[in-house]
């Protein structure tokens, strides 16, 4: 079969343990998505406390989630195609933040009455499931520590090298760079700084001849010296090395 065979669930966990999928195991993932939906301004796809039914996957296109506090808006999370974005959902039935489309999405949703019978009768497949939000786990773990420890230089630097390698895994992104539809005030809110220091630390990267980041495209000028700004260590992917899962 093809990922033609698959429209909407071909990107999961692709470069990392999709091949560990059986084919009758990947038609019973894609068969978990009852609708689809396409966004082409942003949108609040779940509102934080809303009880949930059913899980989003990333088709296509950029999904942020979001924490507003005190009239300030906080990205904690991007989700780039293949990506299960509220699958811990299914246990938890409410989320503590919104989940948001950023420029032009195409989502899908898989009903919990669906995944509860994969979880009963689909040993390997529920383990792949659980695995991808083990990795927004470990996600979230590096964004916390980079916040802490970087400056907005490195941390802009370190969200660039984590989504290049990130839609490198699944066939988005190419050897210079790929399209990322972010304004500067969005990323300035995954940063933690503001639009005006965002503004700055884009020129400064540019300028230094890191990276380019205009007109919604990333050019990596420097690949080297953009790893060491963000510290980054893609280990905690478990795409590649010594973390990957086999």
């Amino acid at each position: 079969m093809s990922h033609q065979d698959f429209p909407y669930t071909r990107r999961f966990l692709k470069g990392r343990s999709r091949d560990a999928l059986s084919e009758r195991e990947k038609g019973l993932l894609e068969g978990l998505i009852e609708n689809v939906e396409r966004f082409t301004a942003p949108h609040t796809i779940l509102d934080r406390g809303e009880v949930v039914d059913q899980s989003t996957i990333l088709i296509e296109g950029t999904v942020a989630r979001v924490i507003q506090d005190n009239g300030k808006r906080h990205i904690i999370a991007l989700h780039v195609p293949g990506d299960f974005v509220d699958l811990h959902g299914f246990a938890l039935k409410r989320l503590d933040h919104d989940v948001v489309s950023i420029g032009t999405v195409q989502i899908g949703y898989a009903p919990h009455r669906r995944i509860q019978k994969i979880l009963e009768t689909e040993p390997t497949l529920a383990r792949m499931l659980w695995y991808s939000t083990l990795l927004d786990a470990a996600m979230h773990r590096e964004w916390i520590m980079k916040l802490e420890r970087l400056s907005a230089d490195g941390r802009l630097a370190h969200l660039v090298a984590e989504l290049w390698q990130r839609l490198n895994f699944v066939d988005l992104a190419s050897e210079n760079g790929f399209s990322l539809p972010l304004t500067q005030q969005e990323l300035a809110d995954a940063c933690g700084t503001t639009s005006i220091h965002m503004n700055r630390v884009v020129k400064k990267l540019r300028e230094t001849g890191v990276v380019d980041i205009s007109r919604g495209q990333v050019t990596v000028l420097d690949k080297k010296a953009l790893k060491a700004l963000g510290a980054f260590n893609p280990a905690y992917l478990y795409g590649q090395g010594p973390l990957k899962l086999t």
